[in-house]
C-alpha cells in the first residue's frame, strides 16, 4: 500500500499537495479523487470546513498518518 503524507504547505498548515510514493507534490484535488477511485485502499476523504481532505483509515498508530510529526 502506498503512503500518503501531507505536505503541510497550505494555510494554517493544511494540506494543499501529499507525498504519495515517489511523488512528491500531488495536488489536493487529484488526491481525493485517487483515494475516492479506490487507487489508496488504506486511505478515505473527509470533508472540513467545505474542503475534501485525505485522512489515513484508523488504525491506532500515529507512525502512518496522513499529518505524521517530522
Amino acid at each position: 500500500m502506498t503512503k500518503i503524507i501531507g505536505n503541510n504547505d497550505g494555510l494554517g498548515g493544511r494540506n494543499e499537495t501529499y507525498r504519495i510514493g515517489p511523488r512528491k507534490a500531488v495536488p489536493r484535488a487529484q488526491a481525493v479523487a485517487e483515494v475516492k477511485a479506490g487507487l489508496h485502499p488504506g486511505a478515505h476523504v473527509v470533508t472540513v470546513n467545505g474542503r475534501q481532505c485525505v485522512r489515513d483509515n484508523p488504525d491506532g498508530s500515529k507512525k502512518d498518518n496522513v499529518n505524521r510529526n517530522r
